[in-house]
């Protein structure tokens, strides 16, 4: 339970394959097509951060975490991002 009694629920979303992370831990979801992003990745796969959730698919999204963390999926941004937007702040659909 979180300060003034207020439960935060964890919104879980798939990202692909059975893939599930917590939406609410996202900061944001890019294309991997342009240098810098490509750059990110190789930094964050150096750094032991990279989390690689494509089943050997091409990389569609970059999902970058509030922890540091990167996670490739083989899903688009867009569908990705629909999914952490299909769902209100109490987790129902809407």
């Amino acid at each position: 339970m979180a300060s003034g009694g207020r439960i935060h629920l964890v919104k879980l979303i798939n990202i692909g394959f059975g893939n599930i992370i917590s939406a609410n831990r996202i900061i944001s979801i890019v294309s991997p097509e342009s240098a810098p992003i490509k750059r990110m990745i190789q930094d964050t796969k150096d750094r032991g951060m990279l989390i690689d959730a494509t089943y050997g698919r091409k990389t569609r999204a970059v999902v970058m975490m509030d922890s540091g963390h990167v996670i490739l999926s083989s899903v688009q941004p867009e569908t990705v991002a629909n999914r952490v937007s299909d769902r209100d702040v109490d987790g129902e659909e809407v």
